[in-house]
């Protein structure tokens, strides 16, 4: 007896962090925020932005327009997102604060950068670049804090990190709130150039991952990305991606097109512009605290049931949350208080992106673990990328927003059927 309530007392006793474990923590997690930030400016500024844009390239600001053009700009950042596999392997090579500090520079610099559009054009190449770095900092950060975190603390760590860019999407529905509505669309583009600060403070203050130095000084030099395409990891690897590609998918109701649908939602109710705008930033919040606590819900979850179980937990309410909003309430007559209502449970689910913070680390190990983040997470944006393409041809086809969201709830049912291939990896240690 005595016996099992030591190993009971061992077992609950959580390892201190150290400075540079909390630091580093820190710093990952600001960049994720900001990072967060950055990506849900451009759904945020949207219609304003190509409203003024459109006209100025040659064709009319008309809500059609503005759908398909939102549409192929979107898709053209998920192609720069990715794109930022290359960062990957780079960190396997380098080590994960440099290159971290590197993805923070790009998407920073050229967010700022899109606050000087002429064109959509122009916008459209600011954004494509903002996306190469914006889509290699979530791999580094998760891989940075897989890590440098004592093993008994990693798992909350991933849940911990991941709330870092919803609480990005907060914070840029509380600038839009405040900034945007006062001082328009290039103003909320130029606060996306204050993550260079955290940059240069990675730099400065975050220290390697004790695991990649190890991993780096005891391993002959190997091809990550040909390593995670060989027979050991060629299974897990497609099956993340495939994962992923879902995921991500699901954006397109929760970040992308919930601020235009709670606009019209507004607009319809009869809403003046700037009231419309903060109800949307209202909405962004909600959903975003929503995600934040799914978020946190999710690691303990994990641990008690196991990976799979939790990630088909969270596809399900994504599919019935997205039916439930794009679907349903947005066609009501009085339909903006339904789907504000619905945004907290589609925001809830939405934190599956933790899981893959805790679970795709748990697959690989340390001299490829960057490039298998990296490469999934960029196969998932790379289709992606397509999906919005058909996504956006369907709004300009049926002239409505609502069906063509909903119709990507189609995608997390396929997703049930595809996690039973992907590895239980509960209740073992991160690999070396």
């Amino acid at each position: 007896m005595n016996s099992l309530t030591d190993r009971t007392s061992v077992t609950r006793r959580r390892t201190p962090l150290n400075r540079s474990q909390i630091v580093g923590f820190w710093g990952a997690w600001a960049g994720w925020t900001l990072d967060g930030m950055d990506s849900f400016i451009y759904a945020l500024v949207l219609t304003p932005a190509l409203t003024e844009l459109l006209p100025r390239s040659g064709y009319a600001a008309t809500p059609a327009n503005v759908g398909l053009a939102g549409s192929i700009l979107f898709a053209l950042f998920l192609v720069g997102w990715g794109l930022s596999f290359i960062w990957g392997p780079l960190a396997d090579r380098y080590g994960r604060t440099k290159v971290l500090a590197g993805t923070i520079f790009t998407f920073a610099i050229f967010t700022g950068l899109a606050a000087t559009s002429h064109n959509v054009w122009e916008l459209g190449i600011y954004r494509f670049i903002a996306g190469v770095g914006i889509g290699g900092e979530w791999a580094l950060a998760g891989t940075y804090v897989a890590e440098a975190w004592p093993e008994d603390r990693r798992k909350m760590g991933a849940g911990y990190l991941q709330t870092g860019y919803y609480a990005g999407f907060f914070l840029a529905a509380a600038l839009n709130y405040t900034v945007g509505v006062h001082y328009g669309w290039r103003a909320m583009f130029l606060t996306g150039a204050v993550p260079v600060v955290v940059a240069i403070l990675i730099l400065l203050r975050v220290k390697e991952s004790e695991k990649w130095e190890k991993a780096e000084a005891s391993t002959v030099r190997t091809k990550p990305l040909r390593e995670i395409m060989g027979p050991a990891y060629r299974r897990r690897t497609w099956v993340a991606c495939i994962l992923l590609t879902i995921a991500i998918i699901g954006l397109w109701a929760g970040a992308v097109y919930e601020p235009s649908a709670v606009i019209q939602l507004a607009t319809k109710a009869g809403m003046a512009k700037n009231d419309a705008i903060k109800t949307a930033s209202l909405a962004t919040g909600l959903l975003s605290v929503a995600t934040i606590l799914g978020c946190l819900a999710l690691p303990p979850l994990a641990e008690r049931i196991g990976r799979k179980k939790t990630l088909a937990i969270y596809f399900l309410g994504m599919a019935v949350a997205i039916v439930g909003s794009f679907g349903w309430a947005f066609y009501l007559p009085n339909g903006l208080a339904p789907f504000i209502a619905w945004l907290f449970v589609l925001g809830f689910f939405g934190g599956n992106f933790a899981l893959f913070s805790l679970w795709l680390p748990e697959q690989f190990e340390t001299r490829v673990r960057a490039t298998a983040f990296a490469f999934c997470t960029s196969f998932g944006r790379f289709v992606g990328a397509g999906v919005n393409f058909l996504l956006g041809a369907a709004v300009l086809h049926m002239h409505t927003l609502g069906v063509p969201v909903a119709l990507t709830a189609i995608a997390f049912i396929v997703g049930l059927f595809v996690i039973p291939f992907a590895p239980e990896t509960r209740g073992e240690v991160l690999p070396q």
